[in-house]
């Protein structure tokens, strides 16, 4: 099974959520899998260093016991873009980070589940997209659909675009972020006429939710 890249058709649609499913559910069938989350702005202060809730869930999903900064190299405060929150900080976003940590993971679990921020156009800096990391890395892409208002035009332009870069859309999980979504079946039944990659699974509303995913597809 080859790694996989998550992204999503807006920030705060459960990027975190879905991949800690996903890398559950694979640990369940007998693969190590772990979760990467190369870039996190939105960081609390510990005597560690910076720490980010999403990183930490990948971390607990895992069972990772190694090292914080191998899950997470690059972590910001403000919870902001993270090429501005970079910036703040006096640097910059560069691949030789994430492609330090992703190595290692690789050499440690297999598959590793990488998480991008925000969308899936949301850059890393002023010449790194989210797009080359998958690339680089060789992942295959899951989006993570928002189910809500609106979802029919971002999941389409996110699949366009992730085809138009050069990647693979391996899959895609509707995530039910609106509990009282009106026509949710038809909007659902549109989103499968028109992905050309097949439905993983329907997450319902609530953390706690235990739908299962069928990544059968992903496996090729």
């Amino acid at each position: 099974m080859k790694p996989l890249f998550v992204t999503g058709t807006d920030t705060g649609i459960g990027k975190t959520h879905v991949s800690c499913r996903i890398v559950s559910t694979l640990r369940r069938e007998g693969l190590d899998a772990v979760g990467m989350k190369p870039v996190a702005s939105g960081c609390r202060a510990t005597p560690e260093g910076l720490r980010n809730e999403d990183a930490e869930a990948l971390i607990a999903a895992s069972r990772w016991t190694g090292a914080y900064e191998t899950i997470n190299p690059l972590a910001f405060a403000d919870p902001i873009a993270p090429h501005i929150a970079a910036a703040d900080a006096g640097t910059a976003i560069t691949l030789a980070p994430i492609g330090a940590a992703y190595a290692l993971l690789a050499a440690a679990r297999a598959p590793v589940v990488v998480e991008g921020v925000g969308g899936w156009l949301a850059p890393l800096s002023d010449t790194l997209m989210q797009a080359d990391l998958a690339r680089v890395f060789g992942l295959d892409v899951v989006l993570v659909v928002g189910m809500r208002l609106g979802c029919l035009n971002h999941a389409l332009l996110t699949a366009r675009a992730i085809v138009e870069d050069g990647c693979r859309l391996a899959g895609w999980i509707a995530n039910r972020v609106d509990a009282d979504m009106p026509r949710f079946d038809e909007n659902l039944a549109t989103l499968r006429a028109r992905l050309a990659a097949p439905l993983l699974g329907v997450v319902a509303h609530g953390a706690d939710a235990t739908d299962t995913l069928d990544l059968a597809p992903l496996r090729r």
